[in-house]
């Protein structure tokens, strides 16, 4: 593991949970060449190597998740050929991410509004409101100008903003979502790099 890794692990950052691919750790990076990353994953190899073994030992059996004749060939594609990956040997600079939604914060967000989506609103100290909304990653969010997620007051779960800045419900289940309710104006999960590193 390099240095720059190992001392921000030992800095105290806080460990976000994850039961397929094990523990990892948000981050910012920076690269030797100056790229900034603003949303990294640091993981440890040993979870994900083994996740795989399984699957492969899995597939050999007949009992995979794939179920077809094709399902080595899927497995490696989904372990070697999917998601965004960094070496850790590239980077220069690992720093806090602004992105990084605090799991305490995180944990006040309630399950799914209606089926693969889940939404909801930031309340701000000043008293602003914004809609969020995420499909399914909750690693990394985006934030509005000028705030951070140590200014959120409270959650309101199943919930919008209206166009006119009032604080409305969503329906839960399969109901059918107001007409003004439009997720091109919800703040997103954002997407991030993964960068695995041997313990």
């Amino acid at each position: 593991m390099s240095k720059l890794i190992l001392d921000y692990l030992k800095s105290g950052v806080e460990s976000f949970p994850d039961s397929n691919y094990g523990e990892g750790y948000r981050c910012s990076a920076y690269l030797k060449d100056g790229t900034f990353l603003p949303c990294v994953m640091l993981r440890k190899c040993s979870p994900i190597v083994e996740l795989a073994i399984r699957r492969f030992e899995q597939e050999k059996k007949g009992t995979g998740i794939f179920g077809s004749r094709n399902g080595y060939e899927s497995i490696v594609k989904t372990f070697v050929a999917s998601g965004n990956h960094v070496n850790h040997y590239d980077i220069e600079r690992v720093e806090p991410c602004r992105f990084a939604i605090p799991l305490p914060l995180l944990k006040k967000i309630e399950g799914e509004t209606t089926m693969a989506w889940t939404g909801f609103v930031f309340e701000m100290q000043n008293g602003g409101l914004f809609s969020y909304g995420t499909s399914f990653a909750v690693e990394f969010f985006d934030l509005p100008d000028g705030y951070g997620f140590e200014n959120v007051v409270a959650v309101h779960n199943h919930a919008y903003v209206s166009p006119t800045g009032v604080l409305s419900p969503l329906a839960q289940g399969m109901g059918a979502q107001p007409d003004d309710y439009d997720r091109a104006l919800v703040f997103r999960e954002r997407p991030y790099f993964v960068c695995y590193y041997d313990a």
